[in-house]
This record gives C-alpha cells, sequence and structure tokens, in this order.
C-alpha cells in the first residue's frame, strides 16, 4: 500500500541521517526517537480549552474509567496514555527523574496520587492501561490551553507546537465549547507545527459537551449540531479542522460503562407518568431531593445525575419508553446519539486509515527540524530529501487538498467538490469507497472506475476557465485514481 512504502522511504532516510550523525550524540538521539516513533502507534492528543471534557472524552473513546476527570494535580499535566498489561502512573519529574503514582478511586471516582509531589514540578505523566483501543493509538491528554496557570498551559503548546523540537503528536481532537480567538490561534499554532505550510494534516474539532448546549433538554444535540454545522463553517474557511463533530462526551462514557443497576434504575424512572416524570426534572436540585418522591431513592438519582447528566436521564427515559428492551441495546442506542459513533467514525477515516501517512510526516517534519543547524557532511542534502518527500508524496498532497477543499479554495460545482473529496481520500482510502463502488466490487470493476475517473479528471484539469489551484486539485485527483490502479493486480 501507498502508506507503507511512504513509511520505508521514511525509514531509509531516517537510517541515512543516523548513520551519518553516528558522532554526533544529541542528533543521533533526536534521529532515533523519530526511527521509533514510525513503529509506535499513532498519536493523538486530546487538546481543548479547561473544562472543555477532554478526560472524560478520552475515557469514552477508550471504554473504560482510565483518566481523572476532577480538577486535581493530575489534570493539570500532560499525561500519555498507552497499553500495556497492568495499570501503571509513572511521573516524570525535577527534569529527569521518576517515580510510581498509586491510582486510587476514593468514593469510585478515579484519581492519581501525587502525595507531596506537585504538578509544577512534574513534566509529563505516562500510563499503561489494559485497553484494547489503545493496541493501535496513544492517547495524549493536555491540560486546557486557556487555564488559570501560564504554566499549565505552557504544557500544552510546548508538547504541540515546540519552538525547537519536533511536536509530540501525530493528530490532535481540538475540543470546543465556543468558538473564541484563543482557540483559533492555537488551531493555527497546531496547523503550523503539525503541517508546517503544507497544511493541517490531523486535526478534527469537536463540539464537546454538545448536551449543555440545548440546557439538557432532548433537543440538544440537534442545538449542538447547528453549533457544530456553524463552527465548521468558521474553521473550513481557514482550512484549520478537517471535520467538526458534536460529542456528549458523558453521556457516551456512561453508555459505555453502564451498570446493571443504572439501567433498572432508568427503567423505574421510564415508569413515572410522564407529566410527573417532567415536574421532577424541572431542575437538578428538584430531581435530586429526597422530597421529590420518585420509585428511585434520592442517592440514586444523584449518582445518575453524575454519570449520565440529564439529557442522559432524559434520552435513557424515552428509549426505554419507546421499546429499547435491554441494557446492552440502551447503551448503544445512546453511544449513537451522543455523536461518539460519528467521531470514531471520521477518526478511523482522518486518523487512522492514514495512520502511515501521518507518522512519516511526523517523522520527516522532524527530521528537517534536527539536520536544519547540522554541520555534519551530507546532512544538508538529507534534509533536502525529507523536504522533497514532503512536497511530493501523494497521499500528504491528498490530506492538504482536503484542507484546501474545506477552505473554499477551489472552484468547482458542489457536486463534482464532492466527487473530489472521495477520490482523494475524504471519505476513507478503500479503492471502492474513492470510486463511489460498492464494497464488494470486484477488480475488474475497480479497473474501469478507475480508467474512467483518471480520464474525466485529466479533462477537467485542461478545462481553460479553471483557476491554476483547481486545475491541480483535478491533477491531484486524477493521480489518486492512477494510485488506485497501480495496486491493482496486473
Amino acid at each position: 500500500m501507498a502508506g507503507v512504502r511512504t513509511l520505508d522511504r521514511a525509514r531509509a532516510l531516517i537510517d541515512a541521517a543516523l548513520q551519518a550523525h553516528a558522532h554526533d550524540p544529541d542528533c543521533y538521539g533526536r534521529l532515533l526517537e523519530c526511527s521509533r516513533r514510525l513503529d509506535e502507534p499513532l498519536r493523538v492528543a486530546l487538546a481543548g480549552s479547561l473544562k472543555a471534557g477532554k478526560s472524560t472524552l478520552l475515557n469514552a473513546l477508550v471504554g473504560q474509567d482510565i483518566a481523572p476527570t476532577d480538577a486535581t494535580e493530575c489534570t493539570r499535566v500532560v499525561t500519555w496514555y498507552r497499553q500495556g498489561a497492568t495499570p501503571t502512573v509513572t511521573a516524570t519529574y525535577d527534569e529527569n527523574r521518576t517515580t510510581s503514582i498509586p491510582v486510587l478511586r476514593p468514593g469510585g471516582r478515579l484519581t492519581f496520587d501525587f502525595g507531596t509531589l506537585t504538578s509544577d514540578r512534574v513534566s509529563r505523566l505516562d500510563v499503561t492501561w489494559p485497553a484494547s483501543a489503545l493496541r493501535t493509538t496513544t492517547i495524549i491528554d493536555t491540560p486546557g490551553t486557556a487555564s488559570l496557570s501560564r504554566e499549565v498551559s505552557a504544557q500544552t503548546v510546548d508538547m504541540l507546537t515546540p519552538d525547537d523540537a519536533e511536536s509530540g503528536a501525530d493528530a490532535v481532537v481540538y475540543l470546543l465549547r465556543t468558538l473564541s480567538a484563543a482557540d483559533t490561534t492555537m488551531l493555527a499554532r497546531i496547523n503550523e507545527s503539525i503541517g508546517r505550510e503544507s497544511g493541517p494534516l490531523g486535526v478534527v474539532g469537536v463540539v464537546s459537551r454538545a448536551d449543555e448546549i440545548g440546557a439538557g433538554r432532548m433537543d440538544a444535540m440537534m442545538s449542538a449540531r447547528d453549533v457544530a454545522a456553524r463552527f465548521a463553517g468558521e474553521l473550513e474557511r481557514t482550512g484549520l479542522c478537517q471535520a467538526v463533530v458534536p460529542v456528549a462526551g458523558l453521556v457516551a462514557l456512561a453508555a459505555r460503562t453502564m451498570r446493571e443497576v443504572e439501567y433498572r434504575a432508568l427503567v423505574a424512572l421510564a415508569g413515572v407518568a410522564p407529566d410527573d416524570l417532567d415536574l421532577a426534572m424541572l431542575s437538578v436540585d428538584r430531581f435530586a431531593s429526597a422530597a421529590t418522591q420518585l420509585p428511585v431513592p434520592p442517592e440514586v438519582r444523584a449518582g445518575l445525575l453524575d454519570r449520565f447528566g440529564m439529557f442522559g436521564i432524559r434520552l435513557s427515559v424515552t428509549l426505554i419508553r419507546l421499546g429499547t428492551p435491554d441494557s446492552p441495546t440502551l447503551a448503544a442506542e445512546l453511544v449513537e446519539r451522543s455523536g461518539l459513533d460519528e467521531l470514531r467514525s471520521v477518526i478511523d477515516v482522518q486518523f487512522g486509515q492514514r495512520a502511515e501517512q501521518l507518522k512519516s510526516h511526523s517523522a520527516l517534519v522532524a527530521v528537517g527540524r534536527i539536520l536544519a543547524d547540522s554541520r555534519v557532511a551530507g546532512a544538508q542534502d538529507l534534509r533536502h530529501d525529507a523536504a522533497r518527500m514532503l512536497a511530493d508524496v501523494h497521499g500528504f498532497a491528498e490530506l492538504r487538498l482536503l484542507g484546501r477543499l474545506r477552505s473554499g479554495r477551489i472552484h468547482l460545482p458542489e457536486e463534482h467538490l464532492a466527487d473530489l473529496a472521495r477520490i482523494v481520500g475524504g471519505m476513507g482510502i478503500d479503492p471502492a469507497i474513492r470510486l463511489g463502488l460498492p464494497g464488494d466490487s470486484d477488480d475488474d470493476a475497480i479497473r474501469a472506475a478507475a480508467l474512467e475517473a483518471v480520464r474525466m479528471w485529466r479533462a477537467r484539469a485542461r478545462h481553460p476557465l479553471l483557476d491554476r489551484p483547481t486545475a491541480l486539485a483535478c491533477d491531484a485527483a486524477a493521480r489518486s485514481a492512477e494510485g488506485v490502479l497501480a495496486e491493482l493486480p496486473r
């Protein structure tokens, strides 16, 4: 596959750079880290402003309660989550010292116990956890970018957009509650660091805590989708995000970790007369009050509020009344309606299917930075080779083109823009998906459709009235179709 070949080319270039810098310990060590990074899972960072819901979304994506969500010392530190055989937490502090951090659950709520250690001394936390979702992806949870503490915010900025080193992430999921100037400034910095001058190669936006936009009403997610569409429109004009998705993270997490006792409590609430339940749910305080007569104890109601929120409870009750028969079915319905399934699909298309390309891109950008000041013989030639790969690899060109498509800089009819986005992999990189064919299409059907796509996009590229960026986009679409042909058996 093209991504694997790109990875091999990047590895060969890094190997040559390692050989040239065998007697330069500093450069050699940094280049060796680039080489190792190619073999690691894709690094996806969760970023956003303070209290945007990053840790809750991380837990929902993983399907386990592995990240503390309370505003404690541990949420003020960049934290790396990787797969491991047992849960362990290691803190790096005072520059290069390390210590194990106990994992506690006081009152059933996960936290990492720093003891006498304070977050201002800790540079990072490394968490290993036996979670299948971490097998192919390392997730990096970052402190709020608009934190009350400038030092805390700086940790996220330094990890994602360092001035004199490579970014720690291959791709970013950026959580938004509003579209502030701080958010757009940070997205622009991420764009510059990850994509350099080639556009955003891995940034997805999330309208987080989406259920709160509608104040917990049943139509909250509809309101959130309208907000996401508005945010997407604003961000597409700048090309800063590849997609914007609304997600109710609290509902998603509660659904993925639903307990049978919670399901039974929701069934009991669904049996209450609708008018009586609506009256009881006029406010959070009224719903949790012991004075409110409901067939669920007040302490259980308080637990439901903490886990599901008002929107999650209302949605669950409605689904049960409509005939949802059991807790697994209810959990699946809640996950879908929370927006988590859509986000996971977007992450798969934009990140997962292009993991090799994104890792190669990060490595090549890093190599360029490392070699920029090297005086070793041949270093600048290798740096120019890395720059040529960044410019020439068609997978990178596709990702850059998707960014330009979202910014409105390609001038084609709407239906042609949709075809263009599909052929360059905007809906997935499977050949049938690129060509708009059924998933079970055979090689002959794919070959015929690809040949027609090459012919059509080459003809469009030669149209005399097209501006240069649009003509180049049509040429790129033709190259994508040629890439499909090249991968078919002869």
